[in-house]
């Protein structure tokens, strides 16, 4: 596994199972596959799927042995009953490319996305360069490293923008079951109204 993430601030807790939430605070690998997953599903379903991906690799779940894995092995770990997404097959193939882009560029340490991250336009410039993040994908994991692990380069805020904000908006505020009630109820009235996450 990857190296250890610095210790949580507070701490990131989503899916209501202990041992599967540890893994994406200890595991730098486990925490990018969480939120790569963390689209068209519940967020607790998405964070437990690297627990699960794990059970299902033992020891070859990481991103040097993953991109080293054939397509069709990897899609049928992530289709294997419970599936780990409502498109597995799409999400394999995107786990696959992000453990072959953090291989090229990162030595296979998922830390390293963020280590050195000087400021946050460099952390969130190296975040939306990753396979499988978009532009608000990226905004909400600068938040979540702020947030939940203390990891808060110079001008965090600036590019991680409502994200950044005190109200309980996405995975990056959520430290147990209240407060994932809380995000959910947000979003549910943001839909309510026609609006999106980032209003």
């Amino acid at each position: 596994m990857s190296e250890r993430l610095s210790e949580p601030k507070g701490s990131l807790a989503v899916t209501g199972d202990p041992a599967a939430d540890e893994l994406v605070r200890d595991d730098p690998f486990a925490l990018l596959v969480g939120m790569m997953l963390d689209q068209q599903i519940p967020m607790e379903w998405a964070f437990k799927g690297p627990a699960r991906l794990a059970e299902r690799l033992g020891d070859r779940f990481s991103a040097a042995a993953i991109a080293q894995m054939h397509p069709d092995e990897l899609e049928a770990a992530f289709s294997t009953k419970p599936a780990l997404h409502r498109f597995p097959g799409s999400m394999a193939k995107r786990c696959g490319e992000l453990a072959r882009h953090l291989v090229e560029h990162y030595n296979g340490d998922a830390g390293a996305v963020w280590a050195d991250a000087r400021s946050g336009k460099a952390l969130y410039d190296r975040l939306r360069a990753l396979p499988g993040y978009g532009d608000e994908k990226a905004k909400i994991f600068v938040a979540i490293l702020a947030k939940r692990f203390g990891v808060a380069p110079r001008g965090w805020k600036a590019v991680a923008g409502p994200f950044a904000d005190s109200q309980p908006r996405s995975v990056a505020d959520i430290d147990g079951p209240d407060a994932l009630a809380q995000v959910r109820a947000w979003k549910k009235k943001q839909k309510a109204a026609g609006k999106s996450k980032q209003e």
